[in-house]
């Protein structure tokens, strides 16, 4: 067995957070530009240009509550061994990141998030150390905690952005029955603002995951607890998620933009809106939803409302079984991950 001391899982943990949020950038930067890019509203380096500096501007200055949601779904000591399972968890999860970009697939890298925290803890520690947030459902608080939170996040979000888009685009194609086309000038110039604040919202939330992550790693390697998250960190997060929306995810922009219905200008416009609303809500909620989930759902939203048959309903099958099989394979990926790396090293 080797040796390793607690400054250099403390620095790969941050090290490899850091590489999941350049790989969150990959996957839902690309997503949030997809509509803005397809439907002729601006280039690509245009479109990731504004996502590269709004989403940075979000993460830095986007407050704490989803982070705060993220550091309370497990239930362990501050202490040396839950840095090896942080470690894990981002792990696992880098890896089912890496591979749904790599095929194209629009998965959630919240998703994965949370299911390699899953897997790492319950071969480590046992599944009741992961706050599970039950009691909120049987018990009948008003208020969701835990993973039951992160979950109906996930799930209500795509559905809401679905909704909102769906109603904005009736509302839009009834309001605008008479109108020329000369109009998508005008509509083209809202959508770079509506672009930005779609942007800013996925760096309020997305990023505020890695910030969770990295301030629960820093109270274990350091024995101490956190009021508030160092700045450092903040900026740090930003930066690198800035680096992977400026790489960006160019087969999974194909997916969303021109996979799933035909988008023009004022599909486009609804989409982002609808997107930026409910990732918006969710951030002052504290709630960390997926960017991609939110936007894919919206684009179902225009396309339903507008040409109910032109959907591509077979490839959001596809996407919605990416979503579902995201949780339980990353989980099983930093499980295995956990085991190796527990069999090999020593923790001193």
């Amino acid at each position: 067995m080797v040796s390793i001391s607690i400054t250099v899982i403390l620095t790969a943990v941050i090290v490899i957070a850091l590489v999941f949020a350049l790989s969150n950038g990959l996957h839902d930067a690309s997503s949030v530009v997809a509509t803005f890019i397809v439907c002729g509203a601006a280039t690509p380096k245009q479109a990731i240009g504004v996502a590269s500096i709004f989403g940075m501007l979000g993460a830095i200055l986007g407050g704490s509550a989803v982070a705060d949601t993220i550091s309370k779904v497990i239930d362990l000591p501050v202490k040396s061994s839950l840095l090896a399972i942080l470690l894990t968890a981002m792990l696992g999860a880098v890896i089912w990141n890496l591979v749904t970009w790599k095929l194209g697939l629009p998965s959630s890298s919240t998703h994965a998030l949370i299911g390699g925290i899953i897997g790492a803890v319950w071969v480590s520690s046992g599944y009741k150390h992961i706050l599970w947030g039950w009691n909120a459902l049987i018990g009948g608080q008003h208020q969701l905690t835990g993973i039951v939170k992160v979950v109906a996040a996930l799930i209500i979000s795509p559905l809401l952005g679905f909704i909102i888009a769906f109603i904005l685009q009736k509302t839009a194609k009834l309001l605008l029955r008479n109108a020329k086309s000369t109009l998508n000038n005008g509509l083209i110039k809202i959508q770079w603002g509506i672009a930005a604040a779609l942007a800013y919202s996925h760096g309020a939330n997305d990023t505020q995951k890695i910030i969770g992550i990295i301030t629960l790693a820093l109270m274990a390697g350091k024995g101490v607890s956190m009021n508030t998250t160092p700045i450092w960190v903040r900026f740090a997060g930003g930066l690198v998620m800035f680096i992977g929306t400026m790489l960006g995810g160019w087969t999974i922009m194909k997916t969303i933009g021109r996979g799933i219905f035909k988008v023009r200008v004022i599909h486009s416009l609804n989409s982002q809106l609808a997107s930026a609303s409910s990732l918006i809500l969710a951030t002052l909620i504290g709630a960390p939803v997926s960017t991609t989930h939110v936007v894919v759902g919206s684009v179902m939203g225009v396309g339903a409302a507008d040409e109910y048959k032109m959907v591509h309903w077979g490839i959001t099958k596809e996407i919605i079984l990416a979503w579902f099989i995201t949780i339980p394979l990353s989980a099983v990926v930093s499980a295995l991950i956990y085991i190796l790396f527990n069999f090999i090293f020593k923790v001193i």
